[in-house]
């Protein structure tokens, strides 16, 4: 079969790859939406990731399809069933895992291959994090089911609820889904980022306030000027150091500050331990899902509150798929690409 093999930093081929044979407790899924993402980009960028892919490695991770083979020993599933799986599975067996905290899991298991014709699901995410469709659900919304169940992570963990007013700070795909799920709680929200193509999404997608933060410069004061707001909850979708101090400039006295962008490692900030203190300030960060929010996630996107009109701009096909991503390190414009697998 054709797949997405990264091999280094900026260096992912397309290569024909043995179709092999499954191991007990998996199934094979024939991949009909594969999408790109902002984590792959930096993968792509870096070479590998530590935890979840080193390469030679296929590559990609967000995908739904159609299981076309299942190992005697796998009950419960059956060839042509529709189905959408996550990223990883967690254990069960570890602190983490025992205390509800599995996106913490000292043994997450990975699974990358969506950039490619099919896939073997392991046995453990088959067991945990793979889900079936409804027969009306679209694959290419279905395949947002990984990176939305993160965001119900961090809309939970933020404890967002109805008539709250909320800044969302970036406005890549994590931070767009932010602006949907928050509307869609009843929040009154702003958004924080630039390119006017996706500006323009945070509108349609229930924005009452949308700023363009230009080169990003001065980045607080521009958006204090702009809403003459302090927010009840800030959620930094960036990941960039300055938008982290941002985020805590703009909250609130006894607000919440949620960092969920990602800095890059070895990364660290200064913060005004005083105003920390005294307004009595609640700072988290939310990292990755468990299975329990990519349930919740594919609730969300079948009761059409997410939707893959919102997010996918464009198609792009597998062989080409190292083209588009220099283009998308140059740049990327568009929110998310569909890739198509298949001629």
């Amino acid at each position: 079969m054709k797949a997405a093999v990264l091999h280094g930093k900026e260096d992912v081929r397309i290569e024909k790859m043995a179709v092999r044979r499954l191991q007990a407790g998996e199934v094979r899924v024939h991949i009909e939406a594969a999408l790109t993402c902002g984590t792959d980009l930096k993968v792509f960028k870096r070479g590998y990731h530590a935890r979840m892919i080193v390469p030679p490695a296929a590559f990609g991770h967000e995908l739904a399809g159609v299981i076309s083979e299942v190992h005697p020993s796998v009950v419960g599933w059956k060839i042509g069933e529709r189905v959408v799986v996550a990223n990883s599975a967690p254990c069960g067996d570890c602190f983490h895992c025992r205390s509800g905290q599995e996106n913490l899991c000292d043994d997450l298991l990975f699974l990358n291959g969506a950039y490619a014709e099919s896939i073997v699901v392991p046995a453990r995410l088959v067991q945990k994090n793979l889900l079936r469709l409804k027969r009306k659900t679209e694959f290419r919304d279905a395949a947002l089911a990984e990176p939305l169940a993160c965001v119900v992570q961090g809309v939970e963990d933020t404890r967002l609820q109805a008539g709250q007013h909320v800044l969302v700070i970036g406005t890549g795909p994590i931070g767009l889904m932010f602006v949907a799920l928050a509307k869609h709680l009843g929040c009154d929200v702003t958004v924080a980022g630039r390119r006017e193509t996706r500006l323009r999404v945070a509108r349609r997608l229930g924005a009452a306030r949308v700023i363009d933060i230009g080169d990003g410069g001065n980045l607080a004061a521009r958006i204090r000027e702009a809403t003459r707001t302090r927010f009840d909850a800030v959620i930094e979708a960036v990941g960039k150091p300055e938008t982290w101090k941002a985020a805590v400039q703009l909250v609130r006295k006894g607000g919440t500050v949620n960092f969920f962008g990602g800095c890059p490692s070895g990364t660290s900030i200064t913060l005004d331990t005083t105003l920390i203190h005294y307004s009595n300030l609640k700072l988290l960060a939310s990292f990755h899902h468990t299975p329990r929010t990519i349930r919740r996630a594919l609730e969300y996107i079948e009761a059409g509150v997410i939707r893959a009109t919102d997010f996918v701009g464009r198609e792009w096909p597998l062989e080409q798929l190292p083209e588009l991503f220099q283009a998308m390190a140059a740049g990327n414009q568009a929110v998310k690409t569909l890739i198509r697998v298949r001629a």
